[in-house]
């Protein structure tokens, strides 16, 4: 790679890493590891393995080909990877066993030099500082020698560790044995590293002596052929797949195949006679006496890693339209529901029992005096005195308890329709993979948020206050009623507020007579005082801002499921921007 070539190459990577966090900021960690979960686990494989190869391991190495090159012992259980890394380090540095698993975390063997390289800026910056332990005697200079977890680990957090360290990894030494060299979970980890094009020596421990271990040495180069794992230009060719093309035409040497015979262990039966794996034994230390062979292998394996980036996003991005998919259909169930439940609320606004029969008698006793009733018999005059002396804010008259036992049934109406809606909602995504998850993670969708009726009394007061400001400004135009109504606005405002329910239907059942006598003498009242268009137009601005009030409160309640899932839009849009970028990279980069 020409150096003036690289800074072209940082901000394409850059790019990547950007989008790749902006996929994993919207859709969260991945679910469980059940049968039915499978397809949301392959796609939160897909973007994590995006997200760490490109910022793990693209970056920083495309940043610094000279930096430590990062080596890997890579290997099922009981495969005898803690024995080859005692071999490799010439001492004991990783526990042996029969006990499984013998390696919980990573064992990293580097120099001091290397291990600050790595961790401040390195590919090891991002795994979390407790899952590594370092050992620095017996290190080599540039070569960072890794004993990773157990691949097929009983420990999710085993198997995710090692996942991410094959995402960082320059040089891969896959260990195996003679009778599991074949099962399916190490092929499956072998086919990451043929996306990754990397450069990768194959161990196969225990080989039974003669014949059988040529023929096992055979057969698992077959295999390996079969993955197109064993072909020498792998790490510097365009994928036959459309995979990115690269100036770093370093040739990848032939894959190399060692096995090992049965029993080959040293004195101490910790370590392989240093014979059995003398190649690769030369090989490091001539990786670790050569600068130029570490940065020929840096390049291969960049090379080899931008070749096969193309497939990688291109899945993702393929996974994101599906997840847009999954969530614009969460997002229209929880919209549906919560609608559904508003219409409820509104129709039982219109015909049902929401104010108790207490609440009404209270106003309809202080409206329905005597005084008042004699007042519409004996003229306009007498009617506006009787008015005026009312909103003064009489003692009898019951402003605060009507308000507040208004405001209490309304709110529990609320939040009846909005614990009904989040059990619709809940329910219903119970039956998808994502949403049963979500729903199981937060029992407390199943019901309102907690504070929604809190919220509502505050909703509703405001609402009441709104109407009180257009009794205010109303009264401000009756000369003659002007002072009365300033001083009693707040018994207005509940004047307003139960014509307007009486107005949508609200006031019904066991309370339709005392309503129907409470409404009539409520419309009288305000008739009175503000003349009947003025009134009208009061009651319809409080009835609009009432149906918004409760739309607002319906949305909050809709807005808990929908902050779960990010929006199809945003899903489709990175998808597109990330098929673009890589598009971008290879028409750059193919010249």
């Amino acid at each position: 790679m020409s150096e003036s070539s690289r800074p072209n190459l940082v901000a394409r990577i850059e790019r990547l890493v950007a989008l790749a966090q902006r996929r994993s900021g919207l859709l969260g960690p991945p679910s469980g590891d059940g049968p039915s979960d499978r397809p949301a686990q392959g796609r939160a494989q897909r973007g994590r393995e995006l997200l760490e190869h490109t910022r793990s391991y693209l970056l920083p190495r495309a940043r610094d080909l000279d930096a430590p090159l990062v080596v890997l012992l890579l290997g099922p259980t009981g495969s005898g990877k803690s024995t080859l890394m005692n071999t490799l380090a010439g001492r004991p540095v990783s526990r042996t066993g029969v006990l499984r698993p013998t390696t919980m975390d990573a064992l990293v063997l580097a120099t001091g030099a290397d291990q600050a390289a790595l961790r401040a800026t390195g590919p090891l910056a991002a795994v979390a500082a407790d899952r590594l332990d370092w050992v620095e005697q017996s290190a080599r200079p540039g070569i960072a020698l890794i004993d990773a977890p157990d691949i097929d680990s009983v420990e999710h957090r085993n198997r995710e560790l090692a996942d991410t360290l094959l995402e960082v990894a320059d040089l891969c030494i896959f260990v195996t044995t003679a009778t599991r060299y074949a099962d399916r979970v190490p092929w499956d980890v072998l086919a990451r590293v043929e996306q990754r094009r990397l450069p990768l020596v194959v161990v196969v421990n225990r080989l039974p002596a003669g014949s059988d271990a040529s023929a096992v040495l055979t057969d698992v180069r077959r295999l390996l052929s079969r993955s197109s794992l064993t072909r020498p230009e792998g790490a510097a060719d365009a994928s036959a797949e459309g995979g990115t093309r690269t100036s770093l035409a370093t040739p990848a040497p032939p894959l190399e195949v060692i096995g090992v015979p049965e029993g080959s262990l040293d004195g101490a039966g910790t370590a392989l006679a240093a014979d059995t794996v003398s190649a690769l034994l030369r090989r490091l230390e001539s990786l670790a006496a050569d600068a130029g062979a570490r940065r020929v292998l840096a390049e291969q394996a960049l090379a080899g890693a931008l070749s096969g980036l193309a497939p990688l996003v291109h899945m993702v991005a393929d996974d994101l339209e599906h997840q847009a998919i999954d969530a614009d259909a969460l997002r229209r169930i929880a919209a549906t529901d919560h609608a559904e439940e508003l219409r409820l609320m509104r129709e039982r606004l219109r015909r049902g029992n929401v104010l108790r029969e207490e609440v009404i008698r209270q106003w309809h006793s202080f409206v329905g005096a005597d005084q008042i009733t004699r007042a519409f018999s004996s003229g306009i005059g007498r009617v506006r005195g009787a008015v005026a002396a009312i909103f003064r804010g009489s003692p009898e008259a019951p402003v605060v308890a009507v308000q507040k036992g208004a405001t209490d049934d309304l709110a529990a109406l609320v939040v009846a329709h909005a614990s009904d809606a989040a059990r619709r909602t809940a329910t219903h995504w119970s039956a998808d993979p994502l949403g049963s998850r979500l729903v199981a993670e937060d029992a407390g969708l199943w019901t309102a948020s907690a504070d929604l009726a809190e919220v509502t009394r505050q909703a509703l007061t405001a609402w009441l206050g709104a109407i009180a400001s257009d009794v205010a400004v109303s009264g401000a135009d009756k000369r003659g009623v002007a002072r009365g109504v300033s001083l009693g606005v707040n018994a207005g405002a509940v004047t307003v507020m139960l014509t307007v329910f009486a107005h949508t239907g609200g006031l019904t059942g066991a309370e339709v007579g005392i309503a129907a006598g409470t409404a009539f003498l409520n419309q009288k009242l305000l008739n009175a005082l503000f003349g009947e268009a003025a009134v009208l137009e009061m009651i319809a601005r409080a009835r609009d801002r009432l149906d918004e009030t409760l739309e607002g409160l319906m949305a909050r309640e809709r807005a808990r499921f929908e902050r779960l899932v990010p929006s199809g839009g945003e899903l489709r849009s990175l998808a597109v921007e990330l098929r673009e970028t890589i598009e971008t990279a290879a028409r750059h980069d193919g010249g």
